[in-house]
């Protein structure tokens, strides 16, 4: 098998807390949290099925509305800093759990990029299908270039799509790198690509690998854990986006979203010197742009 199309992550399930390393609610609160996910998903399984029979503008806030409810049932904190994606903006995330795709769901409109086998998973698999994620089957290295090619075409007419490049997740306290493939339908667009660095952390703003999905870990016991934790925030940063310059190739737009996730998220990895080589090839943003606002805090644990 190709490994650019199965990369391995730098992190395995050595990294997750163990049993005695791990906060955890009470009791009668795992419980509550349980059977509110097991209501969310369904009460939300028809209307998100009959999704597609809504116009496209009125899709978003419903999906947005599904993936909220999942973070209050699940006890996790929103917390989001910068702007929103203009239309047509590549999001491109460092990833750390399957909580990445509600995450990302809540706060922004998009169609997301994801593995196949996410469609198969209860609650999430209903959300991602709904909000008209684009699936990849990595066991087909050959159909890359048409997904390439379904995702520049959904960022022409006016889409934001969101996709991980890393192509596995990490802990949160390291992290892979970004490949570039998925940077080419951007490339090919002329759509601005936006980075977004995801981390997850407790009340006291102490980083956790809690939420991780890791290794041979399955997507039961990465629930239960994120499920039993108290006070866990999953924090959405949007970076300002960058513009394709002509001539700047996907592998120059990949070393650049990765820097800027980095450098929002420092702890993943030692700074980059200021001023990189590339950087002129790719065009900043406009001062207004640029301006990432006042963070605000949404409380979605209930």
């Amino acid at each position: 098998m190709n490994p650019l199309w199965r990369p391995s992550g730098p992190c395995d399930t050595g990294c997750l807390p163990g049993p005695d390393g791990a906060a955890r609610a009470p009791a009668r609160v795992r419980l509550a949290r349980c059977a509110a996910l097991c209501a969310v998903g369904l009460a939300g399984a028809l209307p998100l099925a009959l999704l597609p029979l809504l116009p496209r503008a009125r899709r978003a806030p419903v999906v947005a509305f599904w993936a909220r409810a999942v973070l209050r049932a699940t006890g996790v904190r929103l917390a989001v800093r910068g702007r929103p994606p203009r239309p047509g903006t590549l999001l491109v995330a460092n990833h750390i759990s399957w909580l990445d795709v509600v995450a990302l769901l809540a706060v922004a409109p998009a169609r997301l990029v994801a593995k196949r086998e996410v469609r198969r998973w209860p609650v999430i698999g209903v959300l991602a299908s709904a909000a008209g994620t684009v699936f990849v089957d990595r066991a087909r290295p050959k159909s890359l270039p048409g997904t390439v090619t379904a995702v520049a075409a959904a960022l022409r007419g006016g889409a934001v799509v969101a996709a991980f490049p890393e192509g596995t997740t990490a802990c949160g306290r390291a992290a892979g790198r970004f490949r570039p493939a998925l940077l080419q339908a951007a490339a090919d667009a002329g759509a601005p690509v936006q980075p977004v660095a995801l981390s997850y952390r407790w009340a006291d703003g102490r980083r956790t690998t809690v939420a991780a999905f890791l290794g041979a870990d399955s997507l039961l016991r990465s629930v239960r854990r994120v499920v039993a934790a108290p006070g866990l925030t999953v924090g959405v940063r949007l970076t300002p986006a960058l513009f394709p310059a002509p001539g700047a190739s996907r592998r120059v737009l990949a070393r650049a979203a990765e820097a800027a996730v980095r450098v929002a998220e420092p702890r993943l990895r030692p700074p980059l010197r200021r001023r990189p080589v590339w950087a002129d090839l790719v065009s900043p943003a406009s001062p207004r742009e640029q301006n990432q606002g006042s963070p605000r805090e949404l409380d979605l644990a209930g």
